[in-house]
């Protein structure tokens, strides 16, 4: 190539980049001083036009992301992102200049603050993150401005109150998560009218059911998720055309009634939890031929009759049936089985009167002279969320210990926590995980909504819980039950559920007057994920629901009656 070959090839790079469309300038002055005014320049150093292409800031998977619709003469940045990046404090105004926005993503830092109702301004919105923030108050009604939206992530964020009316114009949800939030109310009639909705989460609300009717309109669901509603009892009735379903979770949300035939005509349902409900009446026959199916959770209802043996195949990966009158005779462990006498009171197993468990761990002596039993056998899944260390036994959802021949008196309890997962560092996001589950001895709540973090004062310190307690039946109930809230992911996915390190159990005082025997419904506990520790039963329920670990030729059953 010659001087003036070369020369030419300049002069057209040179039109090249002076013809490329340039940011809009407000836009810039604005990008700017909110990177600076939550001090991001080491992140995030625009030292050129934010909207240049092929910036290092500009790929899907770039964080901080900054990205830009340049087909017009002006450049525009239309994707924010800001994930995870402890950010701390209030959302500066300058955000909403950004007009043009129609991604922005604000999760996983620690703002504070209200939510801006100048969220509202920024109408071309189609996704809006800010969940698992330190929000306060409760939802702006101007959100329902933004009628394009079509994914909105609000769980964990702080917010509470009522859900306004005007979010009915957001007919353009296709996912909504808000789950663990302090929402006041009932769920609102108007989500039947989200007819496009494939994705909805409210879990852990502080909602009140009903369930509304209209969610029958929503035949695009495909992940319904809801727990833990008020008083109010529901119906599975909204459920006849929801045949697009691949998730089905109502958890102690209050329904009545049978369980739907229909379900199992469902040609993608794999996962079923309809637990802790007032359900009667048996397990369809039609669960004899439901191909899709492989969690099936119906424990803690009042269904009788047997456990269809068709129900038991190679593609079910769980099924807890616990806390029912279904008649398990298609089921067979052994472990269990040699203990069901004493889970029935046999006056044979009548010879204890204590019983200590290193949750999680292998036996212990402690400085006072008491024995703590191993209990660091791997249960099935919840292996998965068993500390290394030996420094307590995890489960997702429901962790159970059943002290068995016990002589009947009074009992002091000891529960021993320390929060192993859970960080307390103020200046990162990670110390925003919440650890949020209830305490049932003896059929009895005795500690709701508990937060060993909170309680004791920061992670991984001691803390032990003492309460008291009657033994009337020979046998002792410590019951950790997640009720859908608190976090869910962070520090990482699936760091929720009870959790106990260590449980001692002593009696106080012994008397002989069984009349007032707890009748609740004990009966036979068998399956597979079932430990045994020096006397006690151990069960842990294991729920799927952000992270599913599956182990050829392996199945977890849970099955009995409590």
């Amino acid at each position: 190539m010659g001087v003036l070959g070369f020369s030419l090839l300049v002069i057209w790079m040179l039109e090249t980049v002076a013809a490329q469309p340039k940011t809009e300038p407000r836009e810039v002055d604005a990008i700017n001083k909110i990177i600076d005014h939550w001090n991001l320049r080491s992140k995030l150093n625009l030292s050129v036009d934010p909207c240049t292409p092929n910036a290092t800031w500009a790929p899907d998977t770039a964080n901080p992301r900054i990205a830009c619709d340049c087909s017009d003469t002006v450049c525009h940045i239309t994707h924010l992102k800001l994930y995870a990046l402890d950010i701390s404090g209030e959302i500066p105004q300058e955000l909403f200049l950004l007009t043009e926005l129609s991604d922005l993503a604000f999760g996983l830092n620690n703002f504070t603050g209200l939510v801006p109702a100048e969220l509202g301004n920024l109408t071309k919105l189609l996704s809006l993150s800010v969940g698992s923030n330190n929000l306060q108050g409760t939802l702006p009604p101007q959100l329902g401005n933004l009628t394009s939206l079509q994914q909105l992530y609000i769980d964990s964020s702080g917010v509470s109150g009522p859900i306004p009316q005007e979010l009915s114009n957001l007919k353009s949800l296709q996912i909504l998560w808000a789950s663990d939030n302090h929402f006041s109310g009932k769920i609102p009639e108007f989500m039947g009218t989200f007819t496009n909705l494939k994705v909805l989460r409210l879990e852990g609300t502080n909602l009140e059911g009903p369930i509304p009717s209209s969610f029958a309109a929503l035949t695009k669901l495909e992940d319904l998720r809801i727990s833990d509603l008020g008083p109010s009892d529901s119906s599975l009735d909204f459920l006849e055309n929801l045949s697009s379903l691949s998730i089905l979770s109502l958890r102690n949300c209050g329904i009545r009634g049978q369980i739907p035939d229909r379900l199992s005509s469902f040609p993608n349902l794999n996962f079923l939890d309809l637990s802790f409900n007032k359900l009667t009446g048996q397990i369809p026959a039609s669960f004899k031929t439901f191909p899709s199916l492989q969690y099936l959770y119906l424990g803690s209802n009042n269904l009788d009759g047997d456990l269809p043996s068709d129900v038991i195949t190679s593609s079910l990966v769980a099924l807890n049936v616990v806390g029912t009158s279904i008649n398990d005779v298609n089921l067979n462990n052994e472990k269990a089985s040699s203990m069901l006498p004493c889970f029935q009171g046999n006056t044979e197993c009548r010879t204890k009167a204590s019983f200590s468990i290193n949750s999680g761990g292998t036996a212990q002596a402690a400085v006072d002279g008491i024995k703590f039993d191993d209990d660091s056998e791997q249960l099935g899944a919840a292996s998965f969320y068993t500390s290394t260390n030996n420094d307590g036994r995890i489960s997702p959802s429901s962790l159970r210990y059943y002290g068995l021949g016990l002589e009947n008196g009074v009992y002091r309890i000891e529960l021993h926590f320390a929060e192993i997962q859970m960080l307390d560092d103020p200046t990162s996001w990670k110390a925003l995980g919440r650890r949020v589950f209830d305490v049932y001895i003896q059929g009895v709540k005795v500690v709701q909504d508990f937060n060993i973090l909170n309680e004791a004062g920061g992670s991984k310190r001691a803390l032990i819980k003492t309460f008291e307690a009657n033994v009337t039946n020979t046998v002792m109930d410590i019951h950790l039950l997640w009720a859908g809230k608190g976090t869910c992911c962070i520090p990482f996915q699936s760091t929720y559920g009870p959790l106990v390190s260590a449980i001692h159990v002593s009696q106080v005082t012994e008397f002989k007057d069984s009349s007032k025997s707890n009748k609740k419904r004990l009966g036979k506990i068998l399956g597979i994920t079932i430990g045994c520790a020096a006397g006690v039963l151990i069960i842990c329920s294991v729920f799927y629901l952000w992270r599913a670990k599956r182990e050829e030729g392996h199945m977890r059953i849970h099955s009995g009656k409590d």
